[in-house]
């Protein structure tokens, strides 16, 4: 019996994906899992603290309708059905979250850069991931 039956990878985009994704796709090979690929956008407004007071409906769009295009090309690249490729607005952690509880994941994996020091403290998405998960993380150290 396998451990695992869905792994879900959360990807940046970046040429650090390819790390993050080809560890996910090993632990499903050895236990015969289903993988997911998600990818999450931050707000527009996050970024600049909702102190600007205009639109950026569209820019948001831009950027969603770019990531889905990027993910898909991963998806591709890795034979991951487009049914398992999945692209969400909202905080990573938050939306990591969900999404394991909603596709019954049993296990995340998420790429880490392994700072320290401030940056610790200030924490990261993968160690946010960590903290509030009800299912298994596996941090994945990037090289670089």
């Amino acid at each position: 019996m396998s451990i695992y039956k869905t792994v879900l990878a959360a990807i940046d985009l970046t040429e650090e994906a390819d790390q993050v994704i080809k560890r996910a796709q090993e632990l499903c090979k050895v236990h015969q899992a289903e993988l997911i690929l998600l990818h999450v956008v931050e707000p527009v407004g996050y970024a600049y603290g909702g102190d600007i007071p205009m639109d950026l409906t569209e820019l948001q769009e831009q950027l969603d309708k770019s990531a889905r295009e990027q993910l898909a090309g991963f998806g591709t690249d890795y034979s991951i059905p487009e049914k398992n490729l999945m692209v969400t607005v909202g905080r990573p952690e938050a939306e990591i979250h969900r999404v394991c509880e909603e596709r019954a994941v049993d296990l995340a994996v998420v790429g880490s850069h392994g700072r320290h020091g401030i940056q610790l403290l200030l924490g990261s998405t993968a160690n946010g991931v960590l903290h509030g998960a009800k299912c298994d993380v596996l941090a994945v150290r990037i090289n670089t």
